[in-house]
C-alpha cells in the first residue's frame, strides 16, 4: 500500500467514525414537546435563558429560585412569550424543600421529565478572607442542592420510563481559578457527582449532562459576591466576563444546553476558552498551576478587616465597571433579570 493509499484509507475511517456518531447522536435527539421541566436558579441568568429556549421548545417549565419576586418577574417575561410556566419559591439546599418541590412538579403535571440544576452562587475573593461558613454555603447550592433534587426525581422517572437530568456545573468545577476558591470546590464536586451518575442511570432509561461552561455574558456578576478589596475583585471579574473573546453570549449559551439536552449528551463544555483550558490542564498540569499562579500574582490582594465584609456586586462599582468594557454583560443583566437584589442569587462562571 502506497503512502497515498494509506493516507486515503485514514481520512475514509476518520470520515465514516465521525458520521457513525453524528447519525448516532440524531437518533438519540429527543421531542420535548409538552414535557416538565424544572429549572433551579431559573428566576435570571442562564436558569431563565435555558427555561425560555426549552419553552420555545414546548416544554412547560417551573422556575425554582428563593426570592419570590423575581420569579413573579421572570414568569411574566415567559408567559408574554406564549410559554407555559410556574414557580416554586423554596432553597434547593435543604432536603425536605427539594422533595416538596418535586412532589408539587408531579402532582400538578402529572410527570417530571427534565430537571436541570442550574441555582448557583459566585462568592470572588482572595483566600485569606474565604470563611468555612462560604465553604459550606457553596456546596449546599452546588452540591447538596443537586443532589436532593436528582434523590427526589430519580423515582419518579424510573416509574415514568426514563428522564433527562442536566447539571450547570463549570469551567471552575474542571480547572481551579484564583480567588474562587469555594466556588470551585463545590463545582468540582458537582462534577463529580454528575459524571459518576450518568452511567449509574442510564439502566433505568436516565440521561445525565454535565455541562460546564466558560464564561458567559449573562449579567450575573451584578449579583455576585465579592471580599477584600471589592472594588477592584468586581473590576477583573466584571471586565474578564464581558469581552467577547473570551466570554460567550448567554442565549448562545442556553441554546448550547438544551441542544445537548435534547441529544442526551454526557457533557458539555461551552466556549474555545474553556476547552482549551481544560485540555491545558490534563495534558501539562504542571505548566497549568505555574499559569495559574502567575495569574494569581496579578490579581488584587488581601485587604484588612473590611475586606471580610462581603459586598454584592452592585455595591462594588469602580471607575471600570460598568464601562464600555462591560456594556455588553449590562445589557444582557437588563434582559435575563438580573437586578439589584439584597441576597445571593443564581450564576457561573
Amino acid at each position: 500500500m502506497t503512502r497515498t493509499d494509506a493516507l486515503l484509507l485514514a481520512g475514509g475511517v476518520i470520515f465514516g467514525s465521525a458520521l457513525a456518531v453524528h447519525s448516532r447522536r440524531a437518533w438519540r435527539a429527543a421531542d420535548l414537546q409538552d414535557q416538565v421541566a424544572l429549572v433551579t436558579g431559573g428566576s435570571r441568568g442562564l436558569g431563565l435563558l435555558i427555561a425560555r429556549e426549552l419553552g420555545r421548545q414546548g416544554v412547560r417549565v417551573v422556575l425554582v429560585a428563593r426570592n419570590q419576586a423575581d420569579l413573579e418577574r421572570a414568569e411574566q417575561s415567559l408567559r408574554a412569550e406564549g410559554i407555559e410556566a410556574s414557580t416554586f419559591a423554596g432553597d434547593v439546599g435543604d432536603e425536605e424543600t427539594a422533595g416538596r418541590m418535586m412532589d408539587a412538579v408531579v402532582n400538578r403535571h402529572g410527570a417530571i421529565d427534565i430537571l436541570v440544576n442550574n441555582a448557583g452562587i459566585i462568592s470572588v475573593g482572595p483566600i485569606e478572607h474565604v470563611t468555612v461558613a462560604d465553604f459550606e454555603e457553596a456546596m449546599a447550592v452546588h452540591f447538596w442542592g443537586p443532589l436532593h433534587l436528582i434523590r427526589a426525581a430519580v423515582p419518579f422517572m424510573r416509574r415514568q420510563g426514563g428522564g433527562r437530568i442536566v447539571n450547570i456545573s463549570s469551567i471552575g468545577g474542571k480547572v481551579a481559578v484564583p480567588h474562587l476558591v469555594p466556588y470551585c470546590a463545590s463545582k468540582f464536586a458537582l462534577t463529580g457527582l454528575s459524571s459518576a451518575l450518568t452511567p449509574e442511570l442510564a439502566k433505568d432509561g436516565i440521561v445525565v449532562t454535565t455541562v460546564c461552561p466558560g464564561l458567559m455574558r449573562t449579567g450575573s456578576f451584578f449579583n455576585a459576591w465579592f471580599k477584600g478589596r471589592h472594588r477592584e475583585e468586581f473590576t477583573w471579574f466584571a471586565i474578564a466576563d464581558s469581552l467577547p473573546l473570551l466570554s460567550i453570549d448567554g442565549r448562545r449559551a442556553a441554546a448550547q444546553v438544551v441542544d445537548a439536552l435534547r441529544h442526551g449528551d454526557a457533557e458539555l463544555t461551552i466556549t474555545w476558552a474553556a476547552r482549551l483550558a481544560v485540555l491545558a490542564s490534563a495534558a501539562a498540569p504542571n505548566t497549568t498551576a505555574r499559569a495559574l499562579d502567575a495569574v494569581n500574582r496579578l490579581l488584587p490582594g488581601p485587604s484588612n478587616a473590611s475586606g471580610d465584609e462581603r459586598r454584592i456586586g452592585w455595591q462594588s462599582s469602580s471607575e471600570w465597571a460598568p464601562s464600555r468594557l462591560t456594556r455588553l454583560s449590562e445589557e444582557a443583566a437588563v434582559r435575563n433579570n438580573e437586578i439589584p437584589t439584597a441576597e445571593p442569587v443564581s450564576g457561573n462562571v
